[in-house]
């Protein structure tokens, strides 16, 4: 926005101009008046003033007010100029003769010759003195504060308003949402929006952050993985559900429905857990899933670098496992909606209601929505990211059964409103089998590996794949293990003399159950080759405590303009960033294998950590591996889940429809 200083530079700028030359325009015509119209400068300045008063018009919600100040004042710039007006009633009596005529008889003839000019002057004029009083209305309504719920369009440039706008940022709250949610990285993906824009609204929306009442934090300067967890926790502070949607850790219920005077609340007496209302009575439920080690906990604050001397009462939500993550997401978006669709607390639901919620799991408004990559710190963050599918419904469902039974055994309510409510048998779950690499894809991948320059990340990806593939372990398992967890074990065969040797890895799976799983030798040279280089013994019986996937050690050698990893050589390696990598690498497989089978590389460039497990499965099942072993090498409950891997005898039946189909059975 232009300041009043450089306005007053451009006006004595049309002031200094000298006069223009004679071009053959009219005479007697003012050369600074006619500079004024025609001074690249100043016409970039009238133009600002009136976009400046629009958008005041638009503020105050004056839309007829707001064209009219849009339209070019060009038109009227040769009103008032000497040697265009017309001449008087006398003048043109004389002039054409008429003076032995009436009063009323000369002014007739004076509209027949001038009645085109009259109705245009009249026009101008008309126009003129509507733009002035809508100016003179507008002179206490301009100077107004900016407010966090204004337009960005009444703010900011037309076009970057447009741009915004259909990026779904419509308001300055909006546009500081984005920002915190996203970082320095907020403009990407918007068009003809780069850094420079970028940072010139930044610098905007800080000088008014009194006004708004939001800022944009520090944070938003500083790389994602410099980020500690104390200053993204204060990103968005706590607050009631009137205000926002926000994440269970970060809600405040207003009194009058937390339901601590629930309908089918128990009396307190008789209640065998402390809660005192539905929020209390959630946590209560949700701390008895089963959790993290204390020392997963350690390393999990650690890796987050959470430094709070004193952590609060609720600091152990930042801390769960992957079943209590999966349990507390239904939990906080049946209470987010229940509080803000219904306006009913937890303990006050009934059968009608979770009715009414299933058919909202179908199509949740987009408000509610949001994509996975908006973390649970960002004021982006929303419950859901979509319309739930019926497998993800049911999930729900039963979850929230889960929740009313725990609060009804324990005396907190009189009854299970989601009892009786029965989900579709299409809506139960299925597994996805075919989410795995044929064998001859494998090899393909494989060969992929080994031609992998050399860097830190490569070596690691070289040792996370195959040891993925060999053993069929989780993404989640895969980066908590560490050295101490392997074990070199002598086993006697039974009724023989002889022994069978190898490493046995320990691993803490799904549902906190620890179970043992070989590893072949070739894992472990590729793993001690990984060590070396990371400055510990080859032996992983020598090197203790050491993850068995690290961070990039040649971080500074490969790219020396980023910020060296604090992290530890023995740290453990987040899972998402391992995720990501062999994702991205799968991609550049199915590039190369294109040529050679399209189809295949689709299949291949949808494949993630977890088909290496599917593949582990179908490939040990179809080369004769017992099904028990298979079983409890995946850790599955129930031999029911490991059969259904089990795809040998299909392909044979395929086989030999194939022959019959081509008339050679």
């Amino acid at each position: 926005m232009a300041e009043e200083g450089e306005i007053e530079a451009d006006a004595e700028l049309v002031a200094r101009l000298p006069p223009a030359a004679d071009d053959g325009g009219t005479d007697g015509e003012d050369p600074a008046a006619r500079a004024f119209a025609l001074h690249p400068k100043v016409r970039r300045v009238t133009a600002w003033l009136r976009d400046e008063l629009s958008a005041a018009a638009s503020r105050a919600q004056r839309p007829g007010m707001a064209r009219r100040l849009r339209l070019d004042m060009k038109g009227f710039r040769h009103i008032g100029r000497p040697g265009l007006g017309l001449p008087s009633l006398e003048e043109f009596a004389a002039e054409a003769g008429l003076d032995g005529l009436s009063e009323s008889e000369q002014l007739a003839a004076y509209q027949e010759h001038y009645g085109d000019a009259i109705k245009r002057e009249s026009k101008r004029a008309a126009m003129m003195r509507r733009q002035l009083e809508a100016i003179d209305w507008l002179e206490e309504k301009y100077v107004q504060p900016v407010l966090a719920g204004d337009a960005c369009r009444a703010w900011l440039a037309e076009p970057l308003a447009a741009r915004l706008k259909a990026a779904g940022v419509g308001t300055l709250a909006d546009l500081v949402d984005r920002i915190n949610g996203l970082g320095t990285g907020w403009s990407r993906g918007i068009t003809a929006i780069g850094a420079g824009k970028a940072r010139v609204v930044e610098a905007f929306l800080k000088t008014h952050a009194e006004s708004l009442g939001r800022t944009i934090g520090g944070h938003v300067a500083v790389p994602r993985r410099q980020r500690y967890a104390h200053d993204l926790a204060r990103v968005v502070p706590r607050g009631t559900t009137e205000a926002a949607l926000v994440p269970l850790d970060k809600l405040v219920m207003p009194a009058e429905l937390d339901g601590r005077d629930g309908r089918y609340r128990l009396p307190q007496g008789r209640c065998l857990i402390s809660a005192h209302n539905d929020y209390e009575a959630v946590l209560s439920w949700l701390r008895t899933k089963p959790g993290l080690s204390p020392e997963q906990v350690l390393r999990l604050r650690e890796r987050r670098k959470d430094v709070a001397t004193m952590p609060g009462p609720l600091d152990w939500l930042n801390y769960l496992s992957n079943t209590q993550r999966a349990y507390r997401k239904e939990a906080e978006r049946f209470l987010l909606w229940a509080l803000l669709a219904r306006r009913k607390p937890l303990s006050s639901m009934d059968t009608d209601d979770c009715l009414a919620y299933w058919d909202f799991l179908a199509a949740p408004p987009a408000d509610w929505s949001a994509p996975r990559s908006r973390e649970r710190w960002s004021p982006l963050w929303r419950p859901f990211e979509g319309p739930l599918n019926p497998r993800a419904q049911s999930y729900a469902i039963s979850v929230l059964a889960n929740l009313y039974s725990y609060l009804n055994v324990k005396n907190y309510l009189a009854g299970n409103p989601w009892q009786g409510i029965h989900v579709p048998r299409r809506a139960k779950p299925d597994l996805d089998v075919g989410r795995s690499l044929t064998e001859d894809q494998w090899a393909f991948v494989c060969g992929c590996l080994d031609r992998l320059p050399p860097s830190s990340i490569n070596q690691r990806l070289q040792v996370a794949l195959p040891l993925l593939y060999a053993t069929g372990l989780r993404l989640s398992e895969v980066v908590a293990v560490t050295t101490d967890d392997l074990e070199w074990v002598s086993l006697a065969r039974l009724g023989t003399s002889e022994r069978e040797e190898g490493w046995w890895l320990t691993v803490l799976g799904k549902g906190n159950k620890l179970r043992r799983v070989p590893v072949p030798d070739a894992s472990i040279v590729a793993l001690g080759r990984y060590l070396e280089a990371r400055g510990f013994s080859a032996d992983p019986v020598a090197s203790r405590g050491v993850a068995l996937l690290g961070h990039a050690t040649d971080q500074v050698e490969r790219a020396p303009w980023a910020k060296r990893d604090t992290a530890g050589a023995e740290a453990g390696l987040a899972a998402a960033t391992l995720y990501r990598q062999i994702k991205r690498f799968f991609q550049a497989c199915a590039v190369e294998f294109a040529p050679l089978d399209p189809r295949g590389a689709g299949r291949l460039s949808s494949a993630s950590t977890h088909w290496m497990r599917h593949s582990h499965i179908s490939h040990a099942l179809a080369a004769g591996t017992p099904l028990e072993a298979v079983k409890q090498n995946a850790g599955h409950a129930s031999l029911n889940t490991t059969t259904r891997y089990v795809t040998t005898e299909d392909a044979r039946r395929m086989a030999a429809m194939k022959r019959f189909f081509q008339g050679k059975a």
